[in-house]
């Protein structure tokens, strides 16, 4: 098998997990059913159990499609944030889209609930101005991924505050968001995957006509400048689809990290580097962390839901560390 046949049976195989993991997250929840039960809520029309149906269609078939997005979306940011600085410690949290999404999404959800239309817009705009901030701290002749790294950590440190002084100021209010901020995907219906799916799809369409200047970017400066390329430029594209894709993920379930770290670099250590192949498996392999990650969320400590945010901070934080080390600075 050559080696384009092998990473395209990869990626094709991986979509084939993705809907057995998906049938396996119908299956399980606070209340557990049979697989053949499943099967003919879903696709027998005369079947009369009518609450499997409802949970089914209502509940966790929509909060499962969500799941898919987001973390296909975050895993696809990683992917363009890494190609911008040509390491492997980059992801939306570290570099402070995450957080700057998410504090523009809670002043629209808490000051300005009218404007709740816009609030994918703003979210967008809040990230891409975090992020550009961590790109001005941290420039010192190129980035470094320590400075990276510290720049991100000061950057959500200021948002955080932030944060914490909407949490005083609308106390009364912020209630009702506290399962959003830490990600949680509960009570997701398809009036949400109707919202967030428009944006999904061009964000991945986006994603995948950078695929040329992801890898030139990743061939070095000096190659690329030889080409003809405008640096900047290439950067601030794959920067602000990448901010685009993370703020519509935040607007919609809140702040989930490291889908954006770990899923890029183990889809590298299976696929390559090359973009063609690694955006595809890449987004894939995210959405499957995700719903994975969502459904233990739910069946851990069932009946009670733990976000799936705390989830993946769980799995992710000693995968950042491993990384750290590996990387060095």
């Amino acid at each position: 098998m050559s080696m384009v046949n092998r990473k395209t049976f990869i990626i094709l195989f991986s979509m084939l997990i993705l809907v057995m993991i998906s049938l396996f997250s119908v299956r399980f929840g606070s209340v557990n059913f049979e697989l053949q039960e499943i099967i003919k809520a879903l696709f027998i029309k005369d079947y009369n159990n009518e609450i499997l149906k409802s949970i089914l269609w209502d509940i966790r078939i929509p909060r499962i499609l969500i799941a898919l997005m987001v973390g296909c979306n975050l895993s696809l940011a990683g992917v363009l944030l890494q190609a911008v600085m040509k390491n492997p410690l980059a992801d939306p949290g570290l570099t402070g889209v995450s957080a700057g999404a998410s504090v523009s999404a809670l002043i629209v959800m808490i000051i300005f609930p009218n404007a709740m239309l816009f609030m994918n817009l703003t979210a967008f705009i809040g990230g891409a101005l975090a992020c550009a901030l961590v790109f001005l701290l941290a420039w010192k002749k190129g980035l470094k991924p320590l400075r990276v790294i510290l720049a991100g950590v000061a950057v959500n440190s200021i948002l955080g505050s932030i944060t914490g002084l909407m949490f005083i100021l609308f106390s009364d209010e912020i209630q009702g968001v506290l399962s959003w901020l830490n990600g949680s995907l509960n009570g997701k219906n398809w009036n949400h995957v109707y919202g967030i799916l428009p944006y999904t799809l061009i964000g991945i369409v986006g994603a995948m006509t950078l695929i040329r200047d992801a890898n030139i970017l990743q061939l070095g400066d000096n190659f690329a400048i030889n080409l003809g390329f405008n640096i900047p430029r290439k950067r601030l594209k794959l920067s602000l689809f990448a901010c685009f894709l993370t703020g519509i993920s935040v607007a919609n379930v809140g702040l989930i990290g490291f889908v954006g770290l770990i899923v890029p670099h183990m889809a590298r250590m299976i696929i390559g580097s090359d973009h063609l192949y690694l955006l595809p498996f890449s987004s894939i392999l995210g959405a499957i962390v995700l719903v994975l990650a969502d459904t233990i969320s739910r069946t851990l400590f069932a009946p009670i839901e733990i976000p799936a945010g705390i989830v993946m901070a769980v799995i992710g934080v000693p995968f950042f560390l491993y990384l750290l080390r590996k990387t060095g600075d």
